[in-house]
């Protein structure tokens, strides 16, 4: 699965949105500690702007903008081959050469960027308001890998918004201590 899988995959925004909000409620409950949880919603991240976030602690992570304009979704894999580092510190081409001027800040968020301001993403897609689809950039994916981007892993929750994906996340993500057996006492 590529970004371009994704995109066909993706609810409305305003139905992300909803989800993004639902994932990180359910990630608080699972996971008290803040430091320790995968998904979170920010409904102030910035003027207008709301933004949801996974982090796997692993190095993987997405950020999806949710503004007036539209959403804007970066995501970045670490392993994957489209990464910037293994492509001599830039973003794989075709990955955000298109992104529509309105949501070009964030591609040059420095929450989104490293420490020499290149943008860290191997995955970006963007609706606008208007637009009755999630749109991406014209990629030649590298060979030989099933998930070039990253974006099978990144996004399996947006993507498979079933109960069940989420139990089989949480049963990986959220292992329970053992129970101890329960006695009636009548």
């Amino acid at each position: 699965m590529t970004v371009h899988d994704v995109a066909r995959r993706l609810p409305s925004t305003a139905d992300l949105r909803d989800l993004c909000r639902s994932l990180a409620m359910l990630d608080a409950i699972l996971s008290p500690d803040w430091e320790d949880r995968y998904y979170s919603f920010d409904s102030g991240w910035a003027g207008g702007e709301e933004m949801a976030s996974m982090r796997n602690g692993s190095g993987d992570e997405y950020s999806i903008v949710f503004s007036a304009a539209g959403a804007y979704i970066r995501g970045f894999d670490h392993e994957a081959p489209m990464s910037p580092y293994s492509n001599d510190g830039e973003p794989w081409p075709g990955v955000i050469d298109e992104v529509p001027e309105v949501f070009r800040p964030y591609v040059e968020e420095p929450a989104f960027t490293d420490e020499d301001g290149v943008p860290v993403v191997t995955a970006c897609l963007w609706r606008e308001a208007t637009d009755d689809r999630w749109r991406h950039g014209v990629i030649d994916f590298p060979a030989g890998s099933p998930d070039p981007d990253g974006a099978a892993g990144l996004f399996a929750l947006l993507v498979d918004r079933s109960p069940e994906a989420f139990r089989r996340f949480a049963e990986i993500g959220y292992p329970q201590p053992p129970r101890e057996p329960r006695t009636c006492r009548w």
